[in-house]
C-alpha cells in the first residue's frame, strides 16, 4: 500500500513549518539531506567526516540555522528483523544530544536498507557498479551518505501523519517506523 505525501507542516496543523533536515549517523560520517519549505522533497545536502562532539554540534548548528531548519530526522539503523543494536543505540543518545543542544524536535526514522539503495542509486547514475572495498582507489570510495539521508527523509516526508494529540516538543526522540 502506498501513503500520500503529506507535508510535516500540514500535519502539525501550520502552514509553513521550515525545512527539515535528515542525518544518516555513523561513527566517521555524518549524511545529510534537506527537505524544501513545505516538507515535500528531499534532495542531498553534505557529507560531514566526524571530528569530535562539539564540533560535530557546531556545524550541525550553524547548517540548521543557514537552511531554516525546523525539525531534524535522525535515521534509526535497526537490524533488518526490526530490533536494536549497538548502532541504533547511538543514533538515539546522538538524537538527544541534538534536541538538547539545537533546540529543535527531533524524530528517530527507520533507516532499514538505506545504505543498500543509496549503492543502488549511485550505480544507476554511473552506469556501473564501482569498487569500494579497502584496497579501491580513494575516488571509487565515495560516500554515499548523503544520499543515504535523502531516502531517509523521502521515506519520513511520504510517512502517514502522526496522530495530532502528539507533543511538537516531545522529551525524548520520536520513533517512526516503517511498518
Amino acid at each position: 500500500m502506498k501513503s500520500t505525501p503529506h507535508p510535516p507542516a500540514q500535519a502539525a496543523g501550520k502552514v509553513h513549518c521550515g525545512r527539515i533536515l535528515a542525518i544518516d549517523y555513523g561513527r566517521k560520517r555524518l549524511g545529510l539531506a534537506i527537505s524544501d519549505e513545505l516538507g515535500v522533497t528531499s534532495r542531498p545536502l553534505a557529507t560531514l567526516a566526524r571530528s569530535n562532539r562539539r564540533d560535530d554540534l557546531r556545524r550541525l548548528r550553524l547548517l540548521a540555522r543557514e537552511h531554516n531548519v525546523r525539525r531534524i530526522v535522525v535515521g534509526l539503523p535497526l537490524r533488518l528483523d526490526g530490533t536494536a543494536g549497538e548502532m541504533a543505540a547511538e543514533a538515539t543518545s546522538f538524537a538527544a544530544r541534538l534536541m538538547q543542544h539545537l533546540g529543535l524536535p527531533v524524530d528517530l526514522a527507520d533507516e532499514r536498507l538505506t545504505s543498500w539503495e543509496a549503492a543502488a542509486h549511485k550505480i544507476a547514475a554511473n552506469g556501473k557498479r564501482g569498487n569500494r572495498g579497502a584496497n579501491a582507489k580513494p575516488s571509487a570510495r565515495v560516500p554515499r551518505d548523503d544520499i543515504a539521508a535523502a531516502i531517509i527523509l523521502r521515506d519520513y516526508l511520504s510517512a502517514p501523519p502522526e496522530p495530532r494529540g502528539r507533543a511538537s516538543r516531545p522529551r525524548s526522540p520520536r520513533v517512526r517506523a516503517k511498518i
